[in-house]
């Protein structure tokens, strides 16, 4: 299994809320109320609202996804030779790439990227961001549950860079001892 899988497995429901259904649903909100914002071409009243409210609070919630994910697990593996593959690599790296185009739409919702622009560049650049962030989101779920054996790991096949008795054996070691 890939480590992003292995993740969301682990703690469960916690991880699974924590770094899969909070993100989600606010990038999901995001989207569907972009539809309808993007049909008036107007982000003003309850849906315009909702739509800036889970755009900033989503960009800033996976920003911190992001931090403690690079220094929980993406640093370690890294350094210890842990990554499961191409395929395991591409997962998490999809998923954490999703910072970008979260935060993207919660600077444009702060007023802060984009500022001067009109209210129709700063519509379609949001909407563009919602785009990228569904397809690094659905990238990283496809490879995530790919076998990672598929893409030719074999458990025997990375060597390690350190003593492995010592180093974790999992995400979960890493993140929860």
């Amino acid at each position: 299994m890939t480590h992003y899988m292995e993740l969301l497995a682990t703690n469960q429901p916690w991880n699974l809320i924590l770094f899969m259904a909070i993100p989600v649903i606010l990038a999901e909100t995001v989207a569907i109320t972009e539809l309808v914002i993007l049909l008036k071409w107007k982000k003003t009243g309850f849906i315009g609202g909702l739509n800036r409210l889970a755009g900033i609070i989503g960009g800033w919630y996976f920003l911190g996804v992001f931090v403690y994910l690079v220094n929980t697990a993406v640093i370690p593996l890294t350094t210890s030779g842990g990554w499961r593959g191409i395929g395991d690599i591409i997962a998490v790296g999809f998923y954490l790439l999703g910072v970008i185009p979260l935060m993207g739409m919660a600077l444009i919702d702060m007023n802060i990227l984009i500022r001067k622009s009109s209210e129709h560049e700063k519509l379609k650049l949001h909407a563009i961001f919602v785009g990228i962030f569904l397809v690094v989101a659905h990238i990283a779920m496809i490879f995530g549950m790919l076998n990672p054996s598929i893409l030719g790991f074999h458990e025997n096949s990375i060597l390690p860079v350190h003593d492995m008795d010592s180093m974790p054996n999992s995400v979960h070691d890493m993140m929860w001892k």
